[in-house]
């Protein structure tokens, strides 16, 4: 293999695929990234066996061929070099490769090629397509709400669920559900997979705030799913298991509704959390009777309490519901509108966040059982 490139594209490249590879590999061939000549340029690959991220680098090829080196070696040598200066690689006899940029020089060994696992690519005819600024933001008001905790495996990932020209994200642990529906281009049969939790981060990552829409290819084996931007393929494997009906667990009404500035609500509840931190991290929202204009967002702890009020309309019956400050402000600090709606049903039911204008979002998070 021989081939030339631009610094800021070898780079570029780099770091986009450097996000799948393995912190703790049982195979050294997982710490690698793929060198692949094809297409006029250079593929790059890497893979954690959940996810496989995959790269074009435009360049000039002289010798095709392929290795694997050190991802996180041959990405600092490449960051560590000139921008706008041109690198040479070339390998060195099976399982080396050199490097050459101006001045520089240097020789790294690698893993043949052959060792590598296999990763599938993007096939000619997407499932469907969805514009990459309407996923991301899906993703974003989703994703972290997926347990981290693996005593559960199912709830580490997103429900996904395909239906004529709509596409549902779900996600849930044992504490809160966070569900998005969005448009997509392609009409597609009814079909529902889970996919992890950190797969869709990552491709938030990668997605552009631009209308250009991103492939979606639903494997046929039915464990995968690839999704495909310019230059950039991410594939994944699905999570095994029946995802919980969490339609069940959405209140259909309420009796307390309170719409508030989202923002406002953030900075209140960010000032409580720092005294609920001190003991079980609980914030307390009270809500008065219909007519009332303010919401409080106190915290009392042995360390000391306090109390702060942003404006509210309000409607319905008074109440007083306690949340973990944790949830509690990330969904505030992911939802990305100006107004939200607070729905309650008492104190011990679930509380219910709504943007104001966007029908196709809504937010539960289970209240916490206080004293008084």
């Amino acid at each position: 293999m021989k081939l030339s490139l631009m610094q800021e594209n070898l780079a570029r490249g780099l770091q986009v695929v450097g996000r799948a590879v393995s912190s703790r590999a049982t195979l050294p061939v997982l710490s690698n990234v793929l060198l692949r000549t094809e297409d006029a340029g250079l593929k790059l690959t890497t893979t954690n066996l959940e996810i496989g991220i995959t790269s074009w680098v435009p360049g000039k090829i002289d010798t095709d061929g392929a290795l694997t080196v050190p991802a996180r070696l041959f990405a600092d040598i490449v960051n560590s070099l000139p921008p706008g200066e041109r690198v040479d690689l070339e390998t060195d006899g099976a399982d080396s490769l050199r490097i050459r940029s101006g001045r520089f020089r240097a020789h790294i060994k690698g893993i043949d090629a052959e060792e590598f696992p296999a990763i599938p690519a993007a096939g000619e005819r997407p499932t469907t397509r969805v514009s990459q600024k309407v996923l991301k933001a899906a993703l974003g008001e989703v994703a972290f709400a997926a347990a981290s905790d693996e005593s559960r495996p199912i709830l580490t990932g997103v429900l996904t669920r395909f239906a004529g020209d709509r596409m549902t994200l779900a996600a849930a642990d044992n504490y809160r559900i966070a569900v998005k529906t969005i448009d997509i281009m392609d009409p597609v049969e009814e079909r529902a997979l889970v996919v992890p939790a950190r797969s869709y981060t990552e491709l938030a990552r990668i997605l552009a705030d631009t209308d250009d829409p991103v492939d979606v290819v639903l494997a046929p084996a039915k464990n995968q799913v690839l999704f495909h931007v310019d230059g950039i393929d991410l594939i994944t494997r699905l999570v095994d298991g029946q995802f919980p009906n969490y339609q069940q667990v959405l209140p259909a009404g309420h009796s307390t509704r309170a719409v508030v500035d989202r923002e406002d609500l953030l900075k209140a509840t960010r000032l409580s959390a720092l005294i609920a931190s001190s003991s079980a991290n609980v914030v307390k929202l009270t809500v008065p009777p219909e007519g009332g204009s303010t919401v409080a967002v106190s915290a009392n702890a042995e360390i000391g309490d306090n109390e702060g009020e942003i404006e509210a309309t309000v409607e319905g019956e008074g109440t007083s519901i306690a949340f973990n400050a944790r949830f509690l402000t990330e969904v505030l600090q992911n939802v990305d509108r100006d107004q939200l709606a607070l729905e309650f049903n008492g104190a011990l039911s679930p509380g219910v966040f709504r943007p104001v204008g966007d029908p196709d979002y809504v937010h539960v998070i289970m209240p916490v059982r206080t004293a008084s």
